[in-house]
Order: C-alpha cells, then sequence, then structure tokens
C-alpha cells in the first residue's frame, strides 16, 4: 500500500475521494487552503473537514497561514473567471505546500480533492501538479475525481455525514461571482 498525503480543499469534497483512494493507499490527510474567504467561511470547511476526519478515524493535519501569499498572487487578476490564471495560481500555492509537507515527512505521492469538483479542470490541476512534482521530487496522483459519479457520491456522502457544503469556490472573488 503506498502512502499518500491527500490536500482537503474541503469535508465534501473528501467523503468520495477517500472513498476510492483508500482502499488502496495509506493516506495522509492534509488542509492548507488560504484562499478561503471571509475567516467565517474557513472556519466552516476546515471544521467540515475536521467532522470527515473524525468520522473516518483519522489526523487531520492543518496548516495555516499563506493569505499573504495568496492575495500577492491574485494581485491583477480580481476579475478573472474561476477557473483562469487565479485559479491555477491558487493551485500551484496549495499543491507546492502540500508537496514541500509530503517531503517533510518523506511520503512520496500527494493527491487532491480539487478536481472532484464540476467547476474545476481536472486537466489544469493535472499540468500543475505534475510541473510541481517534478520540481519538487513527489509524485503526483493525477485523477479526475468527478468522473464516473464522483461529485454525485461526494453531494450524497456529505449529506449522509451532515457536513457543511459551500456554495462557491473558496475565494472572495468567487464568493462575489455567485
Amino acid at each position: 500500500m503506498s502512502s499518500v498525503l491527500l490536500h482537503l480543499c474541503c469535508g465534501p469534497c473528501g467523503t468520495a475521494v477517500i472513498e476510492r483512494l483508500a482502499p488502496d493507499h495509506d493516506l495522509t490527510l492534509y488542509w492548507f487552503n488560504p484562499n478561503i474567504q471571509p475567516a467565517e467561511e474557513f472556519d466552516r470547511r476546515l471544521a467540515a473537514a475536521q467532522a470527515l476526519a473524525r468520522h473516518l478515524g483519522r489526523a487531520l493535519q492543518v496548516e495555516t497561514g499563506g493569505e499573504e501569499d495568496f492575495a500577492e498572487l491574485a494581485a491583477g487578476l480580481e476579475e478573472e473567471p474561476e477557473g483562469g490564471e487565479r485559479c491555477r495560481r491558487c493551485y500551484a500555492l496549495r499543491l507546492r505546500q502540500a508537496m514541500q509537507a509530503a517531503r517533510a515527512q518523506a511520503i512520496p505521492a500527494v493527491a487532491t480533492t480539487l478536481s472532484i469538483s464540476p467547476h474545476k479542470s481536472a486537466v489544469v490541476i493535472s499540468e500543475v501538479g505534475q510541473r510541481l512534482a517534478s520540481e519538487l521530487g513527489v509524485q503526483f496522483l493525477t485523477a479526475d475525481f468527478k468522473q464516473d459519479g464522483g461529485f454525485q457520491r461526494s453531494v450524497a456522502l456529505s449529506k449522509e455525514l451532515g457536513l457543511y457544503r459551500q456554495k462557491y469556490c473558496g475565494c472572495g472573488f468567487s464568493m462575489r461571482r455567485q
């Protein structure tokens, strides 16, 4: 069974992804999402991820900070549509941090729940992940977790577990577009 650090963007997205990966991988659950705004939303999403981890009897590593880095990378891209360059940079920020954490813990591979969202391009996430993996010397598990009913499964599992489901991507820019 291979070890994988799984970056969670939220609890609901983690449900079906963990269900798919857990039979074949020893998962370390990891939270780093400095893009989530406002603070109340950050707290709700983190609480949902923690509730999922508790339900599964797993630890959740929580990394905080990075809000200034997110603000810097988003500067000048405030009007970009979701899925544009701002998102690409945001994926890179979060995946870089996850890969650095994996390296520090001698975990050879990283995956992310981001691709389960129907609003996110698994191709773009994979491109960013593969580039960073090559740079940082870890493996990146490329997957489009929304395939084969993954997103629908995450919705069903979230309802079953009573997890908070957000209504926008996470950053204040995507919130304003809703």
